[in-house]
């Protein structure tokens, strides 16, 4: 085979159902084509068949006497949809089928009337699923029923049946769909007389099919704070988080990170049966906290939530300065329940204690949770700051304190990377923290973490990022933050596939993390795959239905797709009438609309939360100056349009004073000077731009500098060049779409060009087109 043609070749994980008539044969070749017309008018009308084509994301595959439907979101899909048609079928007796679901690996390919069409294992492990069954049969692969027990909506339906050998001698696990209404509980015939079908549902218990490995799974939920002053929670949180730090080291454990349990505070009783089936995990470990004066008492206990089992609780009565060494107790103690086999590393790590200063430690904590809080608030950039002083005097207290030194090493990267000081001072001091924490202790893998973190960061040096992850990996086996920022690495190098992998990587390890939801939303959004990027978005919601930034998001997905305002425009003023406070953190995204919609009067209300560093849209910082000046343009006040764009230039110009290459500063730079008419500078600056973060080197930034390029090309009456750089944006994956092109200001000097009109056309989607 050709290196071309591997190249092609493109492997994805589908959901197939197989449908065929039984006896079809023996009809009547007029009776053939009615029953069949009637299938397909049946299938048609599935719910989950219209939700799945109208997303895009089903392929139908005749075959006969039957077809095969193709979903690509979930295993759940062709579950539903066949339940669906089985239901529909009650009322068409005549007609007699029967139906088989698996999941596996398949690639789309051109059929020879050039139709997509789909092949691979995944499709012909479907079919003999389906072969394996009789009339009314609705059978799935023991891969499919291993994610349908995961969840209690499905629980009942499935029955086991055990393996039968088909095709070529593979062994396939097959499994019964069925209720008192829908499907056959009878055995197949092709089963072996010997099998005997399970009178029982697969799991009685949610996890009873699931991997070995989840047997060490655990998620530590947030501890209870008894103490009589409220201020002693963040102490309360420490305790949790250091248990749980504590058997995240341990690589014979799957531990669920923090993000995605601090949603389930204390407060109304918690169902741990719910929670573990959410977290995809068989324990729980819940605990409560009360310090008085120098003492501490903390209680623990260790819960198999798949039949609500108590395996273990205890309780420590100590001196306040003995918490440490009850937080290394309590880890033990789980961790030898659990059977986990703990290495005298990771032994020594759990033993050791982080900090001997208690107000080191709250300044760590309170630091450590806003460095945290990222997602796509406008107050980001005051949380980075906030989280560096906390941080800065938890190393005064203890300068020994090797976890806050990292920590405080990461957020100045952070703050380096966001473009709001974006000074080599700011990279060396990221450097003394990280040079620091490495010189307590080298071999502790949190450091070689944040040594990754300021490669990436600081240095665009993808290669030592991904050398100081293997490394920090091998002690820190349960930390998402180790694939997140190799899917981070993989979309700056344009690796979107290996970019998705990895950020569902860390989302299996951090389920609820609202954060890495919106991520992979993101990836989504610069590919262009709208539905994907909604899915994902719809994801975060669930997890956390009262976030802003996300419901917001999830309303732009209607604009970026298909040029609809409205419904952004409404999420935002819904969540501001919840919570009038929530303007500070969707103010970029207001302004966003405000400008799509030429709405003035919105438009001032969003720049009014505007803060004076601005808005990091992708990755390029905005000043609020240039905001300002982008907001005066659309609404033809030149003078202060004039002004906004003159204050935002020299801002650049003083940045760019001290980094002459600093690309991100110089489109910007581009960009103002295009609006005042500087057309020479505008161009030379906007071009030296790409030559410095071109799109091969960062894939993320430099697609959003192209985009600048072309306004900058627009605004300065360069029409061609304009078209040129949006042929190129259109076709790679850019921070562009169809609703940006038709609706933002920015693209106004093109509207009457049919050359740019023919583009935007291009990225309408197919229904509107």
């Amino acid at each position: 085979m050709s290196a071309e043609i591997k190249k092609e070749i493109q492997l994805e994980i589908a959901h197939v159902l197989f449908i065929d008539i039984v006896g079809y044969s023996k009809l009547l070749v007029n009776e053939q084509r009615e029953v069949l017309q009637q299938l397909n008018d049946i299938v048609r009308g599935s719910p989950q068949f219209g939700k799945s084509n109208a997303a895009g994301k089903l392929i139908r595959i005749p075959s006969g006497d039957g077809m095969a439907l193709v979903f690509f979101r979930s295993p759940e899909e062709p579950v539903h949809c066949a339940m669906e048609i089985a239901s529909a079928l009650k009322n068409h007796p005549q007609i007699r089928v029967r139906m088989g679901v698996h999941s596996g690996p398949v690639n789309q390919v051109t059929d020879v009337n050039d139709r997509v069409s789909v092949a691979g294992v995944g499709i012909n492990f479907a079919q003999r699923v389906m072969d394996c069954g009789d009339a009314g049969h609705i059978l799935v692969s023991k891969r499919v029923a291993d994610d349908l027990v995961q969840d209690s909506l499905w629980q009942p339906l499935v029955h086991e049946f055990g393996e039968i050998e088909v095709k070529h001698g593979v062994k396939l696990g097959i499994v019964n769909l069925y209720n008192a209404e829908l499907g056959n509980p009878q055995r197949p015939k092709k089963f072996p007389q010997h099998v005997t079908p399970a009178t029982q549902p697969i799991a009685s218990a949610e996890f009873e099919t699931a991997p070995r490995a989840l047997e060490k799974s655990i998620a530590v939920l947030p501890f209870e704070n008894l103490s009589a002053d409220p201020e002693n929670a963040f102490f309360v949180d420490g305790v949790h988080d250091e248990i749980l730090t504590d058997l995240a080291r341990i690589a014979d454990l799957k531990v669920i990170s923090r993000t995605s349990v601090m949603q389930y505070k204390t407060g109304a009783r918690r169902n741990l049966r719910e929670i573990a089936r959410e977290l995809r995990v068989a324990h729980i470990v819940e605990g409560s906290v009360q310090r008085a004066g120098n003492r501490v008492r903390v209680r623990a206990q260790l819960i198999d939530a798949r039949n609500d089992v108590h395996l273990w609780a205890d309780r420590y009565d100590r001196p306040l300065d003995d918490v440490f060494a009850i937080q290394s107790e309590i880890a033990k103690a789980i961790a030898d329940q659990l059977q986990a086999t703990l290495s005298p590393a990771e032994k020594a790590a759990i033993e050791q204690a982080p900090t001997a200063d208690l107000i080191a430690y709250d300044r760590y904590l309170r630091g450590k949770k806003l460095l945290g809080q990222s997602s796509y608030d406008t107050r980001a950039i005051d949380n980075i700051r906030q989280a560096i002083r906390l941080l800065e005097q938890a190393v005064a207290y203890d300068p020994g304190f090797y976890l806050a030194h990292c920590q405080l090493a990461h957020a100045r990267g952070s703050l380096y990377f966001s473009g709001a000081d974006h000074t080599p001072t700011r990279v060396a001091q990221a450097r003394q923290a990280l040079q620091k924490a490495l010189s307590l202790a080298p071999d502790r893998g949190e450091g070689h973490l944040t040594a990754a973190w300021i490669s990436y960061h600081c240095d665009r040096d993808y290669e030592t990022a991904l050398t100081e992850l293997a490394i920090g990996k091998r002690s820190l086996p349960n930390d998402s933050s180790i694939p997140e920022l190799a899917g981070f690495i993989a979309r700056r190098q344009g690796r979107w596939q290996k970019c998705t992998e990895n950020l569902e990587r860390a989302a299996d390890l951090d389920p609820q993390n609202v954060w890495l939801l919106q991520q992979i939303s993101q990836t989504y959004g610069m590919l262009r795959r709208f539905s994907d990027m909604a899915g994902a978005l719809d994801r975060a919601i669930t997890t956390s239905p009262r976030d802003a930034t996300t419901r917001v998001a999830r309303a732009l997905v209607d604009l970026e797709w298909c040029a609809e305002t409205q419904p952004a425009y409404e999420a935002i003023h819904a969540v501001v009438a919840e919570d009038p406070s929530s303007v500070d953190a969707i103010a970029d995204q207001w302004l966003y609309v405000a400008l799509c919609r030429r709405d003035s009067a919105e438009i001032g209300r969003a720049l009014a939360s505007i803060p004076a560093e601005g808005i990091v849209p992708v990755n390029v910082r905005m000043p609020r100056s240039l905001c300002e000046g982008i907001a005066a343009r659309s609404t033809g006040d030149a003078a202060a349009a004039s002004s906004a764009f003159t204050s935002a230039g020299t801002e650049m110009a003083r940045l760019l004073h001290e980094q002459p290459d600093y690309g991100e500063a110089l489109s910007v730079l581009a960009m103002s000077e295009a609006a005042l008419g500087r057309k020479e500078d505008a161009l030379q600056h906007g071009r030296r731009a790409i030559e410095v973060v071109p799109v091969a080197k960062d894939a993320v930034t430099g697609g959003e500098i192209l985009r600048n390029l072309a306004i900058t090309y627009a605004w300065t009456g360069e029409t061609d060049l304009a078209l040129e750089q949006l042929e190129e944006l259109v076709h790679i994956s850019s921070p562009i779409s169809y609703g940006q092109l038709r609706l933002h200001p920015w693209w106004d000097p093109l509207r009457g060009d049919a050359r740019f009109q023919k583009i935007v056309a291009s990225l309408a989607p197919k229904e509107k087109q």
